[in-house]
């Protein structure tokens, strides 16, 4: 079992950085694949960034591939978004999501069984 609470998102203006973090207890990250999936108002869920189990690889969508970052530190036991670059575009709600399963898709919301709460970010033009 893994509980995972996201941090870090805010209010910025095109432009600007943050840092979203996860952390998880109850299991380390290193036992699971990760990602950050966000969610806009009216709209699906959809991935972001991931990190395979093995920490060895890194997804991103087309969307944000050159200015965000997925990380993990696991001696802290948290994951790690990079966001640089924002735009209005990015405004939604960021979820911390995790899965055990190395043979599903990573792209899908239906492989992750640990989700945190979300943490919202908006930014503005």
């Amino acid at each position: 079992q893994a509980q995972l609470v996201e941090s870090g998102g805010g209010l910025v203006q095109a432009g600007d950085s943050l840092r979203l973090s996860c952390a998880a207890s109850g299991r380390a990250v290193s036992s699971y694949a990760m990602a950050w999936f966000r969610q806009a108002p009216g709209k699906e869920r959809d991935f972001v960034a991931g990190l395979t189990w093995s920490g060895g690889s890194t997804l991103y969508t087309d969307s944000v591939k050159g200015r965000f970052t997925i990380s993990r530190d696991n001696i802290k036991n948290t994951v790690y978004l990079q966001m640089n670059s924002l735009q209005p575009v990015d405004t939604a709600v960021y979820y911390c999501a995790g899965k055990r399963s190395p043979y599903s898709s990573y792209y899908d919301t239906r492989s992750y069984a640990y989700w945190g709460q979300g943490t919202q970010v908006a930014v503005s033009s």
